[in-house]
């Protein structure tokens, strides 16, 4: 299986999409194709064995789309300058068409050489070559209606297309009688509401289109950020180029006030870091040599050269836009529902359409009504808004928190982070910052302090666990020299098996005593330092405990304030860790969690998630996306709280970019918000539909309430716009 995300062209409509979409998932090899309006992709999983990328492509084209290949940018696709001339003209001409047809029927005064009655040939042909003009510009549509009739893939462009293309059948018949000398017929000709049909659905997407963009501008602003050239040092000589002649493994220069232009390492000079955009820290932070850099993180005050790492799409920036759209490609379940409906919709409006138009014959109304009603019905129901609902919603809240630091992989997790019930924390690196510092050695050895942290910082040094970091951190700061390490294994959940030279290192938790069979003498010492909040690291050499290392970390300070408001929202709280109970225990109570499991390995974490979700509860996990991957994908929800450059190895549904929990309260409640909106652009689009098509049916005939085909096309751009305007209220969220 493969995946490939593909830009495409000539999508105008929600209509549009979801036929495309339809048409694709038919297709023999595509296992899945998602199709996304407002970033004009697709994102397809398709049968390598079975196609090839030049066959979806032609598929694509079959459709009546065009495909740009493999999506690598958003674009913000604004209204070039030819395209608001054009869309004026046409708003001229549109004016001018009422004004001819239907001015005289109001009192206005009529221009004298296209009188209807007096310039009778003159009338005909001027309406006539307008309408041509408006069918011209609303090509698109007509085509995108036929393919999509002749796919059995009927949307709103075949509503269109069939009902303008009857109105000119049947007006070119009316001038055909009157050429033969029934005049009277000059008043039944249809070429005006043909023509305005396609100038309101015109109208409509031009506004979508505006708006589309505005939804991206937050995604779109993240591409910004990095730099488009940068300097990099070529035999001694500083050499300006563009991003995409930076190749790995390049020595790039970034200077005082200069943004780092990809991902690297640097290897000489230091200086201080603004990464807010991506951090969230609003204070700059120092990077010197061994430090990573992040691409368009702005230098403040000093001069470094760094080894590019990361370039193009492999850099955090890119890595982060990819995520976000990615996540837009996927479809919500609420989504999924009211695609169903749209897929039924369109047929059955289709047939009531031509029920009404032969009843209309069969009570002995005139031709030329039953057209105009069939005209009307087809117009005033085009599910535009129907369509429009869900997906813009979601795209503008994905906006919304990847703007915020919040990194949603699919979009059900909108749909379903307000049903969470249930919190489940990892400690060390979650609740607390991870920054864990040595506290405390209580020394059986003959080795002295320094000679023991050598060894044990030498062999954490190939560790990731947020406790290594304690004893790295602390050779760095002692300018200790790294002793080599012949062998390393990580022990899930227990600790780290090493070698140097001839002796077997063992360092972790007390596990590594039942592990390995070896007595603990040492219980009481270990639980005085746990009573000071240290977790424990044992270290034994060849069987023999060196020392007991009390290290300590740090709360967060946003812990406390988020476990209040979780608590207010009626959400249980849980505290999941591998660490030693009275630790956990001391952490737990200093922010207000009653409920804690400590010492559980990776599969216990996991095994604790899938008892919850047996009780019924919708479960988020969050932790560090590495230790706790298992525990991650099997809760309801998964949330890493990462550094930057894990972002992409992470396997968790969400990733707060900020490292800040208190984005975990702002997803619930951007997650409720949105899915307020999407109910509520959902009825009135329901609403819409079901009052409308009753009234050009002319069920309210009797009580003087009809509409004909021009006031249908205004009324759907209505329709669109009330639903636009709803979903755009999302972007006030605070």
């Amino acid at each position: 299986m493969k995946k490939v995300i593909l830009s495409i062209d000539g999508m105008t409509c929600s209509a549009c999409s979801n036929g495309l979409e339809k048409y694709l998932n038919k297709q023999s090899g595509i296992l899945n194709a998602s199709v996304n309006l407002v970033m004009a992709n697709t994102s397809i999983e398709y049968d390598e064995k079975v196609l090839t990328l030049l066959q979806i492509e032609e598929f694509i084209k079959q459709a009546g789309f065009k495909s740009l290949g493999e999506f690598k940018q958003i674009k913000l696709d604004k209204k070039s300058k030819k395209d608001k001339w054009l869309f004026a003209i046409f708003t001229i001409l549109a004016i001018l068409l009422m004004y001819v047809s239907m001015g005289h029927m109001v009192g206005l005064p009529t221009i004298w050489f296209l009188d209807p009655h007096t310039y009778t040939l003159n009338y005909m042909f001027f309406l006539l070559l307008l309408t041509i003009c408006f069918m011209v510009y609303g090509f698109d549509i007509l085509k995108n209606g036929y393919k999509n009739l002749i796919h059995k893939t009927p949307n709103m462009d075949t509503l269109v297309a069939i009902g303008v293309i009857t109105s000119v059948v049947y007006s070119l018949y009316n001038m055909y009688l009157v050429f033969l000398g029934d005049t009277h017929l000059v008043m039944d000709l249809y070429f005006e509401s043909a023509a305005i049909v396609i100038y309101f659905i015109k109208l409509g997407r031009y506004i979508d289109g505006i708006s589309k963009d505005k939804t991206k501008d937050a995604i779109a602003k993240l591409v910004e950020i990095t730099p488009n050239t940068a300097i990099i040092k070529v035999d001694g000589i500083e050499k300006q180029v563009t991003l995409d002649e930076i190749h790995k493994g390049d020595i790039v220069i970034c200077k005082a006030g200069q943004k780092a232009a990809v991902d690297g390492t640097i290897i000489a000079g230091k200086a201080y870091f603004d990464e807010a955009f991506i951090t969230g820290e609003s204070k700059p932070v120092l990077k010197q040599v061994d430090n990573m850099v992040i691409a368009g993180s702005i230098n403040y005050d000093g001069y470094i050269e760094y080894r590019a790492e990361r370039i193009g799409n492999e850099s955090t920036v890119s890595e982060i836009v990819k995520l976000v759209v990615e996540a837009s490609n996927t479809k919500a379940p609420i989504a999924k529902v009211a695609d169903k409906v749209s897929g039924y919709f369109v047929p059955i409006v289709i047939l009531i359409a031509f029920i009404t138009f032969f009843a209309y014959l069969l009570i002995f109304q005139d031709f030329g009504s039953a057209v105009s009603t069939f005209v009307t019905i087809l117009v005033v129901a085009c599910p535009c808004s129907l369509g429009l609902a869900t997906p813009l919603a979601i795209v503008i809240s994905e906006g919304m928190c990847a703007s915020n630091g919040i990194l949603i992989k699919k979009s059900e997790i909108l749909e379903n982070a307000q049903k969470v019930s249930t919190v489940v924390f990892d400690k060390t690196g979650t609740l607390t910052y991870g920054k864990l510092k040595i506290s405390e050695i209580i020394n059986y050895s003959t080795l002295d302090e320094k000679t023991l942290f050598q060894l044990v910082g030498s062999i954490e040094s190939k560790s990731s666990h947020p406790i290594a970091s304690a004893f790295t951190n602390y050779l760095k700061e002692n300018k200790i020299e790294i002793l080599k390490v012949d062998s390393f294994e990580n022990l899930e959940g227990i600790g780290v098996i090493s070698k140097i030279g001839n002796d077997e290192i063992l360092l972790g938790n007390a596990k590594l005593f039942e592990k390995y069979e070896i007595e603990n003498k040492y219980l009481s010492d270990a639980q005085k330092l746990s009573d000071k909040g240290n977790s424990i690291v044992y270290v034994i050499k060849n069987k023999e405990v060196l020392a007991i290392v009390g290290v300590n970390d740090i709360v967060r300070n946003e812990a406390l304030q988020l476990i209040d408001k979780l608590k207010s929202k009626g959400i249980d709280v849980m505290m999941l860790t591998g660490d030693n109970h009275e630790t956990a225990k001391k952490i737990a109570n200093e922010i207000g969690i009653s409920h804690v499991i400590s010492n559980v390995l990776p599969a216990q974490k996991t095994a604790t998630i899938k008892q919850l979700k047996k009780e019924n509860k919708f479960v988020m996990m969050c932790g560090d996306g590495i230790n706790d991957s298992p525990a991650l994908a099997t809760a309801d929800i998964g949330v890493s709280i990462t550094s930057s450059t894990d972002i992409a190895a992470d396997s968790s549904d969400v990733i707060l970019t900020k490292n800040n929990l208190n984005s975990i309260i702002d997803l619930i409640h951007i997650s409720k918000k949105t899915i307020r909106n999407i109910k509520q652009n959902l009825f009135w689009a329901f609403f819409y539909n079901c009052l409308m098509i009753p009234i050009a049916m002319g069920v309210l005939k009797p009580f003087g309430i009809t509409i004909n085909p021009m006031i249908a096309s205004l009324a759907m751009v209505l329709s669109s716009v009330t639903v636009i305007l709803n979903a755009l209220r999302l972007r006030r969220i605070k």
